[in-house]
Protein backbone atom coordinates (compact mmCIF):
# COMPACT_ATOMS: atom_id res chain seq x y z
CA UNK A 1 0.00 0.00 0.00
CA UNK A 2 1.51 3.62 -1.25
CA UNK A 3 2.04 5.83 2.07
CA UNK A 4 -0.56 8.20 2.35
CA UNK A 5 -3.77 5.92 0.32
CA UNK A 6 -6.01 4.91 2.31
CA UNK A 7 -7.09 0.78 1.92
CA UNK A 8 -10.16 0.61 -0.61
CA UNK A 9 -13.17 -0.32 0.70
CA UNK A 10 -12.65 -1.90 4.13
CA UNK A 11 -15.15 -3.72 6.06
CA UNK A 12 -16.94 -7.60 6.09
CA UNK A 13 -15.50 -10.17 3.49
CA UNK A 14 -17.24 -13.15 5.56
CA UNK A 15 -19.16 -13.98 8.58
CA UNK A 16 -19.75 -17.12 10.43
CA UNK A 17 -22.97 -17.79 12.63
CA UNK A 18 -23.24 -19.93 15.45
CA UNK A 19 -26.19 -21.14 17.31
CA UNK A 20 -26.96 -23.45 19.97
CA UNK A 21 -28.20 -27.02 18.22
CA UNK A 22 -31.19 -26.65 20.87
CA UNK A 23 -34.13 -24.62 21.48
CA UNK A 24 -37.52 -24.10 23.43
CA UNK A 25 -40.35 -23.14 21.40
CA UNK A 26 -41.87 -19.56 22.96
CA UNK A 27 -45.54 -21.06 22.57
CA UNK A 28 -44.77 -24.00 24.32
CA UNK A 29 -42.79 -21.63 27.21
CA UNK A 30 -45.73 -19.85 27.68
CA UNK A 31 -48.57 -22.37 28.61
CA UNK A 32 -45.68 -24.05 30.88
CA UNK A 33 -44.52 -20.48 32.47
CA UNK A 34 -49.07 -20.03 32.30
CA UNK A 35 -48.42 -16.75 30.60
CA UNK A 36 -51.16 -15.95 28.17
CA UNK A 37 -51.52 -17.26 24.86
CA UNK A 38 -49.72 -15.20 22.51
CA UNK A 39 -47.64 -12.92 25.56
CA UNK A 40 -44.10 -14.32 23.97
CA UNK A 41 -44.78 -14.77 20.51
CA UNK A 42 -47.36 -11.98 19.86
CA UNK A 43 -46.23 -9.22 22.54
CA UNK A 44 -42.74 -9.81 22.12
CA UNK A 45 -42.49 -11.25 18.75
CA UNK A 46 -39.97 -14.24 19.18
CA UNK A 47 -40.47 -17.90 17.80
CA UNK A 48 -37.90 -20.08 19.36
CA UNK A 49 -35.20 -19.57 21.81
CA UNK A 50 -31.71 -21.11 21.69
CA UNK A 51 -30.29 -21.89 24.65
CA UNK A 52 -26.90 -23.54 26.41
CA UNK A 53 -26.28 -26.42 28.38
CA UNK A 54 -23.54 -26.42 30.58
CA UNK A 55 -21.40 -28.18 28.18
CA UNK A 56 -21.24 -24.58 26.71
CA UNK A 57 -19.65 -21.13 28.16
CA UNK A 58 -18.40 -18.22 26.16
CA UNK A 59 -14.81 -19.49 25.36
CA UNK A 60 -16.44 -22.42 23.64
CA UNK A 61 -18.83 -20.58 21.34
CA UNK A 62 -16.37 -18.46 20.38
CA UNK A 63 -13.75 -21.12 19.79
CA UNK A 64 -16.35 -22.60 17.49
CA UNK A 65 -17.21 -20.03 15.56
CA UNK A 66 -13.44 -18.58 15.15
CA UNK A 67 -12.52 -22.05 13.72
CA UNK A 68 -15.29 -22.68 11.49
CA UNK A 69 -14.93 -18.84 9.87
CA UNK A 70 -11.41 -20.05 9.24
CA UNK A 71 -12.29 -23.60 7.74
CA UNK A 72 -15.00 -22.36 5.76
CA UNK A 73 -12.77 -19.30 4.23
CA UNK A 74 -9.67 -21.17 3.52
CA UNK A 75 -7.93 -19.25 5.50
CA UNK A 76 -4.17 -19.85 7.73
CA UNK A 77 -4.20 -18.34 10.57
CA UNK A 78 -1.06 -16.43 9.88
CA UNK A 79 -3.17 -14.21 7.49
CA UNK A 80 -4.72 -12.73 10.69
CA UNK A 81 -3.31 -9.70 12.14
CA UNK A 82 -5.91 -8.84 15.05
CA UNK A 83 -8.59 -10.59 16.31
CA UNK A 84 -10.93 -8.90 19.45
CA UNK A 85 -13.80 -10.53 21.12
CA UNK A 86 -16.77 -8.28 21.74
CA UNK A 87 -18.63 -9.68 25.04
CA UNK A 88 -20.85 -9.01 28.50
CA UNK A 89 -20.35 -12.98 29.18
CA UNK A 90 -17.69 -12.68 31.82
CA UNK A 91 -16.64 -16.25 33.20
CA UNK A 92 -12.81 -14.16 33.86
CA UNK A 93 -12.07 -10.52 35.73
CA UNK A 94 -8.72 -10.74 34.11
CA UNK A 95 -8.06 -13.44 31.28
CA UNK A 96 -9.95 -12.31 27.93
CA UNK A 97 -11.49 -14.44 25.81
CA UNK A 98 -9.25 -13.54 23.05
CA UNK A 99 -6.34 -15.42 24.72
CA UNK A 100 -7.94 -18.73 24.89
CA UNK A 101 -8.96 -18.26 21.39
CA UNK A 102 -5.32 -18.31 20.47
CA UNK A 103 -4.75 -22.11 21.28
CA UNK A 104 -6.18 -22.32 17.34
CA UNK A 105 -3.10 -20.44 16.54
CA UNK A 106 -0.91 -22.95 18.27
CA UNK A 107 -0.16 -24.93 14.91
CA UNK A 108 0.99 -21.63 12.79
CA UNK A 109 3.36 -20.36 15.08
CA UNK A 110 1.66 -16.95 14.82
CA UNK A 111 1.28 -15.25 18.07
CA UNK A 112 1.53 -11.77 16.63
CA UNK A 113 -2.00 -11.32 16.96
CA UNK A 114 -3.44 -7.55 18.22
CA UNK A 115 -6.88 -7.06 20.01
CA UNK A 116 -8.87 -8.16 23.38
CA UNK A 117 -11.97 -8.15 24.88
CA UNK A 118 -14.18 -5.23 24.68
CA UNK A 119 -17.54 -4.99 27.18
CA UNK A 120 -20.26 -3.16 27.84
CA UNK A 121 -23.65 -5.20 27.63
CA UNK A 122 -24.48 -5.58 23.85
CA UNK A 123 -22.17 -3.12 22.55
CA UNK A 124 -19.18 -4.83 22.75
CA UNK A 125 -18.92 -6.36 19.20
CA UNK A 126 -19.39 -3.18 17.78
CA UNK A 127 -16.80 -1.42 19.77
CA UNK A 128 -14.56 -4.16 18.40
CA UNK A 129 -15.78 -4.05 15.10
CA UNK A 130 -14.53 -0.21 15.15
CA UNK A 131 -11.40 -0.99 16.64
CA UNK A 132 -10.72 -3.85 13.92
CA UNK A 133 -11.83 -1.18 10.99
CA UNK A 134 -9.53 1.70 12.53
CA UNK A 135 -6.49 -0.65 13.14
CA UNK A 136 -6.90 -1.25 9.25
CA UNK A 137 -7.17 2.41 8.45
CA UNK A 138 -4.40 3.43 10.24
CA UNK A 139 -0.47 3.36 10.33
CA UNK A 140 -0.63 0.40 12.58
CA UNK A 141 -1.90 -1.82 9.78
CA UNK A 142 0.57 -4.57 8.64
CA UNK A 143 -0.96 -5.58 5.48
CA UNK A 144 -2.99 -8.73 7.27
CA UNK A 145 -6.71 -9.38 7.91
CA UNK A 146 -8.83 -8.92 11.34
CA UNK A 147 -11.27 -11.39 13.32
CA UNK A 148 -14.51 -9.42 14.98
CA UNK A 149 -16.13 -12.40 17.51
CA UNK A 150 -19.35 -11.17 18.97
CA UNK A 151 -21.23 -13.83 21.44
CA UNK A 152 -22.92 -14.22 24.26
CA UNK A 153 -25.79 -16.27 26.57
CA UNK A 154 -27.80 -14.30 27.79
CA UNK A 155 -30.41 -15.80 30.22
CA UNK A 156 -32.08 -14.63 32.91
CA UNK A 157 -33.99 -15.70 36.20
CA UNK A 158 -37.42 -17.57 35.95
CA UNK A 159 -40.11 -14.70 35.31
CA UNK A 160 -41.14 -12.59 33.08
CA UNK A 161 -37.74 -11.61 31.22
CA UNK A 162 -36.75 -15.47 30.91
CA UNK A 163 -38.32 -15.38 27.74
CA UNK A 164 -35.87 -12.66 26.01
CA UNK A 165 -32.75 -14.76 26.42
CA UNK A 166 -30.52 -16.34 24.00
CA UNK A 167 -27.57 -17.31 22.97
CA UNK A 168 -24.68 -17.30 20.02
CA UNK A 169 -21.46 -16.03 18.54
CA UNK A 170 -20.96 -14.09 15.39
CA UNK A 171 -17.03 -13.81 13.73
CA UNK A 172 -16.49 -11.66 10.97
CA UNK A 173 -13.60 -11.20 8.58
CA UNK A 174 -12.86 -7.48 8.15
CA UNK A 175 -10.46 -6.48 5.41
CA UNK A 176 -9.66 -4.02 2.54
CA UNK A 177 -11.93 -4.94 -0.87
CA UNK A 178 -14.97 -6.34 1.23
CA UNK A 179 -18.26 -7.40 0.00
CA UNK A 180 -19.76 -5.21 2.72
CA UNK A 181 -18.54 -1.81 2.99
CA UNK A 182 -18.24 0.76 5.82
CA UNK A 183 -19.57 3.97 4.88
CA UNK A 184 -16.75 6.05 6.66
CA UNK A 185 -17.13 9.22 8.40
CA UNK A 186 -21.24 8.66 9.19
CA UNK A 187 -21.14 7.54 12.63
CA UNK A 188 -23.54 8.91 15.20
CA UNK A 189 -22.82 8.05 18.99
CA UNK A 190 -24.63 8.37 22.35
CA UNK A 191 -22.86 7.53 25.26
CA UNK A 192 -24.21 7.76 28.71
CA UNK A 193 -24.64 6.59 32.59
CA UNK A 194 -27.06 4.52 33.30
CA UNK A 195 -28.24 2.18 35.10
CA UNK A 196 -30.93 0.37 33.12
CA UNK A 197 -29.50 -3.34 32.67
CA UNK A 198 -26.18 -4.16 34.40
CA UNK A 199 -24.50 -7.27 35.97
CA UNK A 200 -23.04 -6.29 39.52
CA UNK A 201 -23.46 -10.16 41.07
CA UNK A 202 -20.03 -11.45 40.16
CA UNK A 203 -21.38 -15.20 41.31
CA UNK A 204 -24.62 -15.01 39.06
CA UNK A 205 -25.14 -14.92 35.04
CA UNK A 206 -28.42 -12.84 36.24
CA UNK A 207 -28.60 -9.40 35.52
CA UNK A 208 -30.20 -6.37 37.20
CA UNK A 209 -32.97 -4.97 35.24
CA UNK A 210 -35.42 -1.85 35.25
CA UNK A 211 -37.16 -3.03 31.95
CA UNK A 212 -38.70 0.78 32.18
CA UNK A 213 -35.52 2.60 32.05
CA UNK A 214 -34.21 0.37 29.95
CA UNK A 215 -36.58 1.01 26.85
CA UNK A 216 -36.50 4.84 27.64
CA UNK A 217 -32.79 4.64 27.17
CA UNK A 218 -32.92 2.50 24.17
CA UNK A 219 -35.20 4.91 22.52
CA UNK A 220 -33.67 7.91 23.52
CA UNK A 221 -29.84 6.73 22.21
CA UNK A 222 -31.75 6.03 19.08
CA UNK A 223 -32.78 9.52 18.76
CA UNK A 224 -29.54 10.69 19.57
CA UNK A 225 -27.55 8.63 17.01
CA UNK A 226 -30.18 9.01 14.18
CA UNK A 227 -29.85 13.13 14.77
CA UNK A 228 -26.22 12.61 14.76
CA UNK A 229 -26.27 9.88 11.59
CA UNK A 230 -28.47 11.80 9.75
CA UNK A 231 -26.31 15.30 9.94
CA UNK A 232 -23.25 13.53 8.33
CA UNK A 233 -25.71 11.08 6.56
CA UNK A 234 -26.79 14.37 4.82
CA UNK A 235 -23.26 15.60 3.51
CA UNK A 236 -22.25 12.51 2.18
CA UNK A 237 -24.89 9.98 1.03
CA UNK A 238 -27.88 12.75 0.00
CA UNK A 239 -26.62 16.15 -0.15
CA UNK A 240 -28.36 18.87 0.70
CA UNK A 241 -27.38 21.24 -2.09
CA UNK A 242 -29.68 18.61 -4.26
CA UNK A 243 -32.79 18.77 -2.35
CA UNK A 244 -32.03 15.61 -0.25
CA UNK A 245 -32.21 14.58 3.14
CA UNK A 246 -31.30 11.30 4.51
CA UNK A 247 -34.53 9.57 5.86
CA UNK A 248 -35.87 5.98 5.90
CA UNK A 249 -36.42 6.04 2.31
CA UNK A 250 -32.18 6.86 1.69
CA UNK A 251 -31.38 3.02 2.60
CA UNK A 252 -32.75 -0.42 1.58
CA UNK A 253 -32.86 -1.77 5.23
CA UNK A 254 -32.46 -0.79 8.66
CA UNK A 255 -30.98 -3.35 11.24
CA UNK A 256 -31.31 -3.11 15.20
CA UNK A 257 -30.19 -4.26 18.49
CA UNK A 258 -32.61 -7.12 19.23
CA UNK A 259 -33.76 -7.24 22.89
CA UNK A 260 -36.90 -9.08 21.56
CA UNK A 261 -38.73 -8.27 17.99
CA UNK A 262 -41.52 -5.82 19.08
CA UNK A 263 -39.39 -3.23 19.89
CA UNK A 264 -37.24 -3.20 16.47
CA UNK A 265 -40.84 -2.57 15.23
CA UNK A 266 -41.42 0.27 17.75
CA UNK A 267 -38.17 1.22 16.93
CA UNK A 268 -38.20 1.64 12.84
CA UNK A 269 -41.68 3.66 14.28
CA UNK A 270 -39.47 6.06 16.00
CA UNK A 271 -37.02 6.98 13.24
CA UNK A 272 -40.30 7.73 11.11
CA UNK A 273 -41.02 10.39 14.19
CA UNK A 274 -37.64 11.77 14.06
CA UNK A 275 -38.25 12.12 9.99
CA UNK A 276 -41.73 13.59 10.24
CA UNK A 277 -40.89 15.83 13.24
CA UNK A 278 -38.10 17.28 11.12
CA UNK A 279 -40.13 17.91 8.03
CA UNK A 280 -43.79 17.78 9.29
CA UNK A 281 -45.24 18.96 6.12
CA UNK A 282 -43.79 15.50 4.74
CA UNK A 283 -46.36 13.44 6.70
CA UNK A 284 -49.96 15.52 6.02
CA UNK A 285 -51.47 12.46 7.74
CA UNK A 286 -49.42 12.45 11.04
CA UNK A 287 -49.79 16.31 11.18
CA UNK A 288 -51.76 16.05 14.08
CA UNK A 289 -48.40 15.25 15.81
CA UNK A 290 -46.82 18.17 14.96
CA UNK A 291 -46.02 19.71 18.65
CA UNK A 292 -44.88 16.68 20.41
CA UNK A 293 -41.59 16.60 22.14
CA UNK A 294 -39.16 13.77 21.58
CA UNK A 295 -38.58 13.34 25.49
CA UNK A 296 -42.07 13.27 26.45
CA UNK A 297 -43.44 10.32 23.70
CA UNK A 298 -41.15 7.69 25.10
CA UNK A 299 -44.62 5.72 26.13
CA UNK A 300 -46.96 7.69 24.43
CA UNK A 301 -49.21 5.12 23.42
CA UNK A 302 -51.30 7.56 21.22
CA UNK A 303 -47.45 8.18 19.10
CA UNK A 304 -46.52 5.03 19.29
CA UNK A 305 -49.37 3.34 17.36
CA UNK A 306 -49.48 6.34 14.88
CA UNK A 307 -46.27 5.96 13.71
CA UNK A 308 -46.33 2.48 13.98
CA UNK A 309 -49.42 2.11 11.43
CA UNK A 310 -47.75 4.84 9.20
CA UNK A 311 -44.04 2.96 8.91
CA UNK A 312 -45.69 -0.93 8.90
CA UNK A 313 -44.75 -0.95 4.84
CA UNK A 314 -41.00 0.02 5.61
CA UNK A 315 -40.86 -2.10 8.58
CA UNK A 316 -42.47 -5.03 6.67
CA UNK A 317 -39.96 -4.71 3.91
CA UNK A 318 -36.68 -2.99 5.04
CA UNK A 319 -36.78 -4.20 8.79
CA UNK A 320 -39.31 -7.50 9.44
CA UNK A 321 -37.01 -10.08 7.01
CA UNK A 322 -34.41 -9.17 8.75
CA UNK A 323 -35.44 -10.26 12.20
CA UNK A 324 -35.20 -13.84 10.99
CA UNK A 325 -32.41 -14.87 13.28
CA UNK A 326 -33.67 -13.01 16.20
CA UNK A 327 -37.02 -14.46 15.77
CA UNK A 328 -35.67 -17.89 15.55
CA UNK A 329 -32.70 -17.61 18.24
CA UNK A 330 -33.88 -14.91 20.64
CA UNK A 331 -31.30 -12.38 22.13
CA UNK A 332 -27.99 -13.22 21.54
CA UNK A 333 -27.10 -9.95 22.96
CA UNK A 334 -23.35 -8.54 21.64
CA UNK A 335 -24.03 -10.26 18.23
CA UNK A 336 -28.03 -9.56 18.25
CA UNK A 337 -27.95 -6.99 16.06
CA UNK A 338 -25.06 -8.90 13.42
CA UNK A 339 -27.57 -11.60 13.39
CA UNK A 340 -29.59 -9.13 11.41
CA UNK A 341 -27.05 -8.51 9.34
CA UNK A 342 -26.39 -11.91 8.34
CA UNK A 343 -29.85 -12.40 7.92
CA UNK A 344 -29.89 -9.22 5.68
CA UNK A 345 -27.06 -10.69 3.36
CA UNK A 346 -28.84 -14.55 4.18
CA UNK A 347 -32.29 -12.80 2.44
CA UNK A 348 -30.49 -11.67 -0.24
CA UNK A 349 -28.99 -13.43 -3.91
CA UNK A 350 -25.67 -12.19 -5.39
CA UNK A 351 -28.17 -10.43 -7.93
CA UNK A 352 -30.02 -8.57 -5.12
CA UNK A 353 -27.94 -7.73 -2.83
CA UNK A 354 -25.23 -5.26 -4.86
CA UNK A 355 -24.90 -1.91 -3.57
CA UNK A 356 -27.75 -2.37 -1.12
CA UNK A 357 -27.14 -0.31 1.79
CA UNK A 358 -28.31 -1.29 5.70
CA UNK A 359 -28.39 1.41 8.46
CA UNK A 360 -26.95 -0.49 11.69
CA UNK A 361 -28.62 0.91 15.02
CA UNK A 362 -26.26 -0.99 17.69
CA UNK A 363 -27.30 -0.35 21.89
CA UNK A 364 -25.38 -1.78 25.00
CA UNK A 365 -27.07 -0.69 28.46
CA UNK A 366 -25.19 1.24 30.86
CA UNK A 367 -24.58 3.25 27.95
CA UNK A 368 -23.54 3.13 24.96
CA UNK A 369 -25.24 3.30 21.43
CA UNK A 370 -24.07 4.10 17.60
CA UNK A 371 -25.79 4.40 14.48
CA UNK A 372 -23.48 3.32 10.84
CA UNK A 373 -23.51 1.73 7.70
CA UNK A 374 -22.53 -0.30 5.19
CA UNK A 375 -23.11 -0.36 1.83
CA UNK A 376 -22.94 -3.94 -0.37
CA UNK A 377 -19.99 -3.90 -2.98
CA UNK A 378 -20.79 -3.45 -6.29
CA UNK A 379 -17.22 -4.27 -7.60
CA UNK A 380 -16.99 -8.29 -8.13
CA UNK A 381 -19.00 -11.16 -7.87
CA UNK A 382 -16.25 -12.86 -6.50
CA UNK A 383 -16.10 -10.44 -3.37
CA UNK A 384 -19.92 -10.49 -2.56
CA UNK A 385 -20.33 -14.33 -3.72
CA UNK A 386 -17.48 -15.50 -0.76
CA UNK A 387 -20.42 -13.25 1.72
CA UNK A 388 -23.22 -14.69 0.36
CA UNK A 389 -21.72 -17.80 0.49
CA UNK A 390 -20.87 -17.51 4.41
CA UNK A 391 -24.42 -17.46 5.04
CA UNK A 392 -26.08 -19.56 3.09
CA UNK A 393 -26.82 -22.20 5.20
CA UNK A 394 -27.89 -20.76 7.96
CA UNK A 395 -31.80 -21.87 6.88
CA UNK A 396 -30.77 -25.64 7.11
CA UNK A 397 -29.22 -25.25 10.50
CA UNK A 398 -31.96 -23.99 12.07
CA UNK A 399 -34.11 -26.48 11.08
CA UNK A 400 -31.50 -28.92 12.03
CA UNK A 401 -32.25 -27.97 15.89
CA UNK A 402 -33.41 -30.25 18.19
CA UNK A 403 -36.59 -28.73 19.84
CA UNK A 404 -36.63 -29.51 24.25
CA UNK A 405 -39.25 -29.28 26.04
CA UNK A 406 -40.02 -26.14 28.34
CA UNK A 407 -39.61 -28.12 31.74
CA UNK A 408 -36.06 -29.46 30.54
CA UNK A 409 -35.17 -26.08 29.46
CA UNK A 410 -36.18 -25.04 32.56
CA UNK A 411 -34.12 -27.61 34.13
CA UNK A 412 -30.82 -27.02 31.92
CA UNK A 413 -31.32 -23.05 33.70
CA UNK A 414 -31.71 -24.49 36.85
CA UNK A 415 -27.90 -26.77 36.31
CA UNK A 416 -26.77 -23.54 35.15
CA UNK A 417 -27.70 -21.15 38.06
CA UNK A 418 -26.32 -23.85 40.80
CA UNK A 419 -23.26 -24.34 38.86
CA UNK A 420 -22.01 -21.48 37.66
CA UNK A 421 -18.60 -20.81 38.53
CA UNK A 422 -18.14 -23.74 40.50
CA UNK A 423 -14.15 -25.73 40.53
CA UNK A 424 -13.65 -28.19 40.55
CA UNK A 425 -16.73 -28.81 38.34
CA UNK A 426 -17.44 -31.82 35.48
CA UNK A 427 -20.24 -30.98 33.04
CA UNK A 428 -23.20 -33.65 32.46
CA UNK A 429 -24.70 -32.47 30.02
CA UNK A 430 -25.27 -34.27 26.33
CA UNK A 431 -22.60 -33.78 23.75
CA UNK A 432 -24.32 -36.11 21.53
CA UNK A 433 -26.84 -33.17 20.34
CA UNK A 434 -24.36 -30.77 19.50
CA UNK A 435 -23.77 -29.89 16.12
CA UNK A 436 -20.50 -31.31 14.72
CA UNK A 437 -17.24 -28.95 14.60
CA UNK A 438 -18.44 -27.73 18.18
CA UNK A 439 -16.11 -26.97 20.96
CA UNK A 440 -17.35 -28.20 24.59
CA UNK A 441 -16.25 -27.84 27.95
CA UNK A 442 -14.76 -30.90 29.43
CA UNK A 443 -13.83 -30.34 32.83
CA UNK A 444 -13.28 -27.31 35.03
CA UNK A 445 -10.50 -28.21 37.79
CA UNK A 446 -9.84 -26.84 41.57
CA UNK A 447 -8.13 -23.77 40.33
CA UNK A 448 -10.44 -22.59 37.92
CA UNK A 449 -8.82 -23.76 34.93
CA UNK A 450 -11.41 -24.65 31.93
CA UNK A 451 -10.88 -27.49 28.99
CA UNK A 452 -12.27 -28.20 25.90
CA UNK A 453 -12.66 -30.39 22.61
CA UNK A 454 -14.11 -30.45 19.77
CA UNK A 455 -17.32 -32.56 18.29
CA UNK A 456 -15.54 -34.14 15.24
CA UNK A 457 -16.88 -32.85 11.72
CA UNK A 458 -18.96 -35.80 9.93
CA UNK A 459 -16.88 -38.25 7.76
CA UNK A 460 -17.64 -37.43 4.01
Amino acid sequence: MSVGVWPQDVGIIAMEVYFPSQYVDQSELETFDGASAGKYTVGLGQARMGFCTDREDINSLCLTVVQRLVERNGLSYEEIGRLEVGTETIIDKSKSVKTVLMQLFDKSGNTNVEGVDTTNACYGGTAALFNAINWIESSSWDGRLAIVVAADIAVYATGSARPTGGAGAIAMLIGPNAALVIERGIRGTHMQHAYDFYKPDMLSEYPTVDGKLSIECYLNALDKCYSIFRKKADDKLCPVKNGHRFTLNSADAFLFHSPYCKLVQKSLARLLLNDFLSNPDKYPDLAAFKDVQLTNTYFDRDVEVAFMAASKAIFESKTLPYLWLANQVGNMYTPSLYGGLASFVARHTLTEIKEKRAVLFSYGSGLASSMFAFRASDRVDSVLSRLVDSCADLAQRLDSRQKVSPADFASAMKLREETHHLAPYIPSGSVDCLFPGTWYLVQVDDKHRRKYECVPLASN
